[in-house]
């Protein structure tokens, strides 16, 4: 029952860095990165479909993505979608393509983004501890109806605390490494 606990614990941690790591890459920091627009809806004939589910994203300088559609009478929705977005580019039209320019960012706006990756941070942080905690209650919950022994939960909790010291800091270093992505010119 312990290791159910423990396995169930780690796989949701697993799962909240890897979604904070999806969040990382669609923040923008000064570079073209394809990341920055899979996040943007697009509605596609009523149904809203993200533009990596339409397109081809490239990256074929450091401040230019080409957004190819694969049918091109959407070419016109995803234009709309990504100035919608308001995420700070500029797109133009270029035949069967969308050129979209990445400019760089402002020292302001590089801080901005810095507050927001904190923040961003710190709710990770939050949802890893609560994990934490259904995880600790779920190993008193067995140890009150005498599936464990004592012993058993104080190893259990043990673990789960190493593993919350793990997954905490493993999202320290992601936030670490994209901050001076976001701060370096």
């Amino acid at each position: 029952m312990v290791k159910d606990i423990l396995s169930d614990a780690e796989s949701k941690m697993t799962k909240t860095v890897e979604s904070f790591e999806r969040d990382l890459s669609s923040m923008r920091a000064g570079r073209a990165h394809p990341g920055l627009l899979e996040k943007i809806p697009v509605d596609y004939y009523g149904a809203m479909t993200p533009i990596q589910h339409l397109a081809a994203i490239s990256v074929p300088e450091s401040r230019m993505l080409v957004v190819q559609p694969f049918d091109p009478s959407v070419m016109s929705a995803i234009e709309k979608a990504i100035i919608k977005a308001d995420i700070g580019v500029s797109v133009r039209s270029d035949g069967p393509m969308l050129r979209v320019s990445v400019p760089a960012l402002t020292e302001e706006r590089r801080k901005d983004l810095v507050k927001q990756l904190r923040r961003l941070l710190e709710e990770e942080k939050v949802a890893i501890r609560n994990i934490r905690r259904d995880a600790l209650e779920s190993l008193k919950a067995e140890q009150k109806d005498h599936t464990i022994t004592e012993d058993d939960e104080r190893r259990g909790q043990t673990e789960v605390q190493k593993l919350t010291d793990r997954f905490i800091k493993e999202l320290d270093v992601l936030a670490e490494h994209r901050e001076k992505d976001i701060l370096t010119p």
